[in-house]
């Protein structure tokens, strides 16, 4: 199961109550007061891991509740402090902070009244952590009100409520280049061609239904990541098909790859097929359409690939264009080299 958005409810810990108490011993009826503090209750804190690539976590309990402070006692004996609940997350996680208070509320709000939410941080790096919920303060014991006036002090004061809400986790895939393209354009193959990555690979279309990244190695200990997104379809920006659920991965990608189905199976045309990409994309998010991108030109090896590419050079001439057959294997070296010249790098640098 791939998880990549999904409303949590968080509640930090209440803080424990200070208490009143006196010191009563044997030899001391009458000792001054000593009621302890209350303990702090436990945050929510998330963290950013390397270790997780979805929120599938959250699928079937999507509650994080840390425990609150216990009250204080006697002879200043401190609360003991509420356990701090750490969730951890995948790089590319961003959070909104909905303005509802339960689940079922928030489902409803976003649904009937179009709701815009908060975003409250873009977590990227690995070991990055953020205090979701911050935990209430212990309240004070009575022992901190005595003084040479008030000898026994009645004071005392209660813990904090933990913060509470509802947010809404989007995870949005972290990928050097991205690969765009219609169903059964052969983006799956192309990237187990580059990468040591095993997509499902079949001849019928949305074979991928989650992004699958792919690290390419090149000499010099250099390397990217390549995503193969689910395909897209006419009409995504409005949610149809996989709609969001591709577009949300490809915001963070520095190259888009357009993968074009240059034999035109199925009666495509190529030519409509990078128009109509170029505009979903433009109209989901215009900043989208200003990112570098390059058409992957794919399945040359069939029959009309050789006429229906120079009618495309014809078109977009000032296009950067490269052929391939992936599943023959042809022109992959060439992919590399650009991957390799625009978006590698060297981990350790």
């Amino acid at each position: 199961m791939f998880v990549d958005h999904i409303r949590v409810y968080c509640k930090a810990g209440d803080g424990g109550n200070g208490v009143v108490h006196f010191r009563r011993e044997k030899y001391l009826p009458k000792g001054g007061p000593d009621g302890g503090d209350g303990g702090d209750g436990g945050d929510i804190i998330i963290e950013c891991s390397n270790h997780t690539d979805n929120l599938k976590a959250f699928f079937y309990d999507p509650k994080l509740v840390a425990k609150g402070g216990g009250h204080g006692a006697g002879q200043r004996k401190h609360g003991k402090n509420g356990k701090t609940v750490i969730a951890k997350v995948p790089p590319g996680t961003v959070i909104y902070r909905s303005p509802a208070i339960d689940l079922q509320e928030a489902v409803a709000m976003e649904r009937d009244e179009g709701i815009d939410l908060d975003p409250v941080v873009d977590l990227t790096e690995h070991g990055q952590t953020y205090v979701l919920c911050k935990g209430g303060k212990g309240g004070k014991g009575n022992w901190h009100y005595k003084s040479s006036t008030n000898r026994a002090p009645e004071e005392h004061t209660l813990g904090t409520e933990g913060d509470l809400g509802v947010f809404y986790f989007e995870l949005r895939r972290i990928a050097d280049a991205g690969m765009v393209g219609f169903p059964n354009a052969g983006k799956s193959t192309l990237v187990s061609k580059l990468s040591a990555a095993k997509p499902k690979i079949a001849s019928y279309p949305f074979t991928t239904l989650k992004p699958m990244v792919g690290v390419v190695e090149f000499p010099g200990f250099k390397r990217c990541t390549v995503a193969d997104i689910p395909g897209l379809i006419e009409g995504a920006h409005q949610n149809r098909g996989l709609g969001h659920e591709f577009l949300r991965h490809i915001t963070r990608c520095h190259l888009l790859l357009f993968v074009i189905d240059m034999a035109g199976v199925d009666g495509r045309d190529p030519i409509e097929d990078l128009q109509t990409l170029r505009a979903e994309i433009s109209m989901y998010d215009e900043d989208l359409a200003k990112f570098d991108w390059i058409v992957i030109a794919n399945k040359m090896d069939l029959e009309g690939a050789d006429e229906n590419l120079k009618n495309f050079k014809q078109r977009f001439p000032k296009v950067k264009i490269i052929p391939i057959s992936a599943d023959q294997e042809e022109g992959l070296d060439d992919v590399r080299s650009f991957l390799c010249e625009t978006v590698a790098y060297q981990p350790n640098k």
